[in-house]
């Protein structure tokens, strides 16, 4: 028997291509694991309660773009956390002996309290406080043995294994403890050398057309020294020498060429959004074959059908141990 994996992304607006290696390991692990991978669309509302989300439209955008990249639901449940209602029981039940000490320990908690306050979001909420609570009942209503995560979710997996401990100390052995699966992920910034952030409109999104690409890549920021086509270029300093290192096989060429003066910044845009554009391709044409008759929502209602049987079956359990 396989051992389970849990992990999710919140709908909160389009995918852009700093997901794209996210999305790719995930379709790797499914050939090794049982997964399941959920639109947690409970904990978009954390920061967005205020916001008025087009949630049905974004979790449909999103669930497209997990199955073009390579999320296969005849191998995983694909699902939409709120349709699997023992996340929210389990969670309710957790939060019954879970100290606020722990979760105000979350490094992030106090960093995004802070980042966001600033952008005038009051986040003096349960919710907000409480959201790492909501992610363990995520991963431990499935038993989940491993989570995919980057390495700044690292604290909620161990805030996750402390509480299925907790569990199982006060009423008996129910919960793994999951481990973290740290992928690689490279940090792509945005086109004007920022954190890549759809607020920021500096992404280039999983769905861009050829034509927006290269809108796109031509919109990046380059060496502020090179005045000149045959000037030394420091790719060190440039963003689309990050790019290059992603998406161009070649890129040792083209840096030695950069560095020598002999591609001018236009050529070297042109050639990374033919490169970006060449990955991207493969993934549009398989979004239009998602795109028709009702083929995504029937995905997600046989994931969230699948993902209802394991989930109900660990409630029984927990149930039980609860005497309830």
């Amino acid at each position: 028997m396989r051992n389970r994996i849990f992990s999710g992304m919140r709908p909160t607006g389009s995918l852009h291509i700093g997901h794209l290696s996210v999305l790719q390991n995930w379709a790797a692990l499914q050939d090794e694991y049982e997964c399941y991978f959920g639109i947690v669309d409970w904990h978009a509302l954390t920061t967005g309660y205020e916001d008025k989300l087009d949630l049905k439209a974004f979790i449909r955008e999103m669930a497209l773009d997990w199955l073009s990249i390579g999320i296969d639901p005849e191998k995983s449940a694909v699902f939409i956390q709120s349709q699997v209602k023992e996340h929210a029981e389990l969670h309710l039940l957790f939060s019954m002996f879970t100290p606020i000490s722990w979760l105000e320990r979350v490094p992030t908690y106090k960093d995004q309290l802070q980042q966001l306050g600033n952008e005038g979001k009051d986040l003096h909420t349960y919710g907000f406080l409480g959201y790492p609570l909501l992610q363990a009942a995520d991963i431990l209503v499935y038993k989940a043995k491993a989570v995919p995560v980057g390495e700044d979710q690292i604290p909620h997996i161990e805030l996750c294994r402390e509480v299925g401990r907790r569990f199982n100390y006060l009423y008996g052995n129910v919960f793994p403890e999951p481990q973290a699966l740290i992928g690689k992920v490279p940090l792509l910034p945005g086109v004007d050398g920022r954190k890549m952030s759809k607020s920021y409109n500096n992404a280039i999104s999983l769905t861009a057309s050829t034509e927006e690409i290269n809108i796109r890549v031509r919109q990046m920021i380059t060496d502020p020294e090179r005045l000149r086509k045959d000037d030394p270029g420091h790719p060190e300093v440039c963003v689309v020498s990050k790019f290059h290192h992603i998406y161009t096989p070649d890129v040792n060429r083209v840096e030695e060429e950069c560095c020598a003066g002999k591609i001018g910044c236009v050529a070297c845009k042109k050639y990374l959004a033919e490169n970006i554009d060449k990955v991207l391709a493969p993934y549009r044409e398989r979004r239009l074959f998602w795109d028709e008759d009702g083929k995504v929502e029937k995905v997600l209602q046989e994931g969230a059908e699948k993902a209802g049987i394991t989930a109900a079956a660990t409630m029984a359990e927990v149930r039980s141990a609860l005497g309830i």
